[in-house]
C-alpha cells in the first residue's frame, strides 16, 4: 500500500494501515487540513469538489464533503467532472478553493484529493507546505452544530464548461461541422466518457464513435494514454474510417490523438497542433516545461514568437506563463493550457481547438501531423543509493558540460544545438530521471547513455575521493 504527501496534495492506493495508503482516516485528516487552511487564508467558508469516476471516488467525495461541513465550509459538489470543470468552477462559485478527487493516470487502486486555491488554479508549493503542517499537527478547529457548513449538489457545470469553450473566439463550430468529422472517443470509463460526447456533439461532429464511454470506474486498460496502452483503440479507429481518435485521462486534462490510419499523433504533439494554429491567429508567447519536445519552440519561432521553458509541473508552467505573457502553453503529457478559458491543463478546450485547426487545414490528421518536425525522447531513470548526494552528482554534471547553454532552475537540462538532456531527481526516490531529445531516435538513447555514464564516472569518483 503506498500514501504520498505532497506539496500538491495526497494520493494513494485504497485499503490498508492508517498513514500507509488513502484510508478513510488520511482522507478526513487531509481534508480538514485543507479546509482548515482555506478558512485561515481567505476568510472564505465555501469549497467546490469534484471527482472521476473511479471506484472509490463515491466513497473519499463523501468523506471529504462531510468534514468539510464539519469545518462549517458549504460544499458544493459537481459529482462525475473533470479537473478543468472544477477549476472554472472555483472562481465562478465565488469559492475559496476547490477539490478534485482523482488519482489521474493512476491505475484504478489510486485515488486522490488535488487542491485548488481561489483562483481555480493548483495551491503553491508554500501552500501546499503549509497543509502538510497542519495535517501533521492536527490543528483543526470544527464548528459546533449550530454553525455547520451546507451541502449541495450541481450537476450542471460541464455544460458551462462547454458553453465557454463554445464562446472562444477560436473555437469555429461552423468550420467543424462543414467537416463533417468522424470521430472515435475513448474515455477509459471516466467522466470524459460525459464530457467528451457532450463537447463534440456541441461542436457539430457528424459521427461518435464511443469506447469505454461508461463512467463505471473500470478502466478496461491502463488509463495513461500513452501509446502502447491504446493499442486496440487505435485499431478500432483505422478500421472504423475515422477522422480522429480523441483519448482522455479519468480526469480529463490529457489529451492523446490517433491519426485516422492508426498511428498515434503524439502526445508531445498535443500541445505543439494546437499552439501552432492559436499562435498563427492571435501571435504571442509560449511555454512548455523543460521536458517537453523543443517542436513547440521550433513552431514559436516559424511564427516570430518568443518561447520559454519552465520547469516540471503545471503550476511552474503557470506561473511563467503569466510572467512571460505566455497565450498558449502546457506539458508535453497531452497537457494544454489556454489561459484565455482558464490556467490549468484541460483536453477539452484542446479537442476544440484541435478540431479548428484541423477543419481549416482541409487534410487529414496524419498529413497535419507531417507538417510538425520529427523529434524523438528517450526516457530513462538511474536508481541511486540513499547516501549518496544527488544534489552534488547534478553539479558536477552542470560543470562539465558548462561550455553548453544548461539551464538549473529544474534539474540540469544541457542543449547540443537541437538536442538536449534534462536531468531531474525524484523528490520521492533515491533516483534521476534522465530525459534526451533528438530527430534521430539512436542519437536521443545515445545522449541519454552518455550522462548516464557521465553519472556513474562521478559517482566512482566521489566514492574514491
Amino acid at each position: 500500500m503506498t500514501l504520498i504527501k505532497s506539496i500538491s496534495g495526497i494520493r494513494g492506493t485504497i485499503g490498508g494501515e492508517v498513514g500507509e495508503a488513502l484510508t478513510p482516516v488520511d482522507a478526513v485528516k487531509f481534508a480538514a487540513a485543507f479546509g482548515t487552511w482555506v478558512k485561515k487564508t481567505t476568510g472564505n467558508k465555501k469549497i467546490v469538489i469534484g471527482r472521476d469516476a473511479r471506484l472509490s471516488g463515491e466513497m473519499i467525495s463523501q468523506l471529504v464533503s462531510s468534514t468539510l461541513v464539519g469545518l462549517g465550509i458549504d460544499v458544493v459538489d459537481l459529482g462525475l467532472s473533470t479537473t478543468p470543470t472544477v477549476e472554472i468552477a472555483v472562481p465562478a462559485e465565488q469559492a475559496g478553493g476547490g477539490i478534485i478527487l482523482t488519482a489521474s493516470h493512476n491505475p484504478i487502486q489510486w485515488n486522490a484529493l488535488k487542491l485548488l486555491n481561489e483562483k481555480g488554479e493548483f495551491i503553491s508549493g508554500a501552500d501546499g507546505a503549509e497543509v502538510l503542517r497542519l495535517a501533521e499537527a492536527e490543528e483543526f478547529d470544527f464548528a459546533p452544530v449550530k454553525e455547520l457548513g451546507k451541502y449541495s449538489l450541481n450537476d450542471t457545470y460541464i455544460d458551462e464548461h462547454i458553453r465557454q469553450i463554445l464562446e472562444l473566439p477560436l473555437v469555429d463550430v461552423e468550420a467543424i461541422k462543414e467537416s463533417n468529422f468522424k470521430v472515435a472517443v475513448d474515455a477509459v470509463n471516466s467522466s470524459g466518457g460525459i464530457a467528451v460526447p457532450k463537447l463534440l456533439e456541441a461542436l457539430g461532429v457528424s459521427e461518435i464513435g464511443r469506447f469505454y464511454c461508461e463512467p463505471t470506474g473500470h478502466f478496461p486498460h491502463n488509463p495513461e494514454p500513452l501509446p502502447e496502452n491504446l493499442v486496440q483503440f487505435s485499431s478500432e479507429v483505422a478500421s472504423g474510417n475515422y477522422d480522429l481518435g480523441v483519448v482522455v485521462d479519468p480526469d480529463v486534462d490529457r489529451l492523446a490523438l490517433i491519426c485516422e490510419d492508426g498511428t498515434p499523433f503524439g502526445e508531445e504533439y498535443t500541445l505543439v497542433a494546437v499552439g501552432d494554429y492559436v499562435i498563427s491567429q492571435t501571435p504571442g508567447n509560449t511555454c512548455s516545461n523543460l521536458s517537453s519536445s523543443r517542436a513547440l519552440r521550433d513552431v514559436a519561432e516559424k511564427h516570430g514568437v518568443e518561447y520559454n521553458a519552465a520547469a516540471v509541473g503545471e503550476v511552474n508552467v503557470v506561473h511563467k506563463m503569466r510572467e512571460t505573457d505566455a497565450i498558449i502553453g502546457g506539458e508535453g503529457n497531452g497537457g494544454i493550457i489556454y489561459p484565455t478559458l482558464h490556467a490549468g491543463r484541460d483536453a477539452l478546450v484542446g479537442i476544440a481547438l484541435f478540431l479548428t485547426h484541423l477543419a481549416k487545414f482541409g487534410k487529414s490528421v496524419s498529413m497535419l501531423r507531417s507538417t510538425y518536425p520529427n523529434y524523438f525522447i528517450s526516457k530513462n531513470k538511474i536508481e541511486l543509493t540513499p547516501d549518496l548526494d544527488i544534489d552534488q552528482i547534478m553539479d558536477k554534471i552542470k560543470g562539465k558540460y558548462s561550455k553548453n547553454p544548461v539551464t538549473d532552475i529544474d534539474g540540469v537540462k544541457i542543449e547540443f544545438d537541437k538536442e538536449w538532456v534534462h536531468l531531474r531527481k525524484s523528490n520521492t526516490e533515491p533516483i534521476i530521471r534522465i530525459y534526451a531529445e533528438s530527430s534521430s531516435e539512436s542519437t536521443a538513447n545515445h545522449l541519454a547513455n552518455k550522462i548516464i555514464t557521465d553519472i556513474k564516472e562521478v559517482i566512482s569518483e566521489s566514492v574514491n575521493d
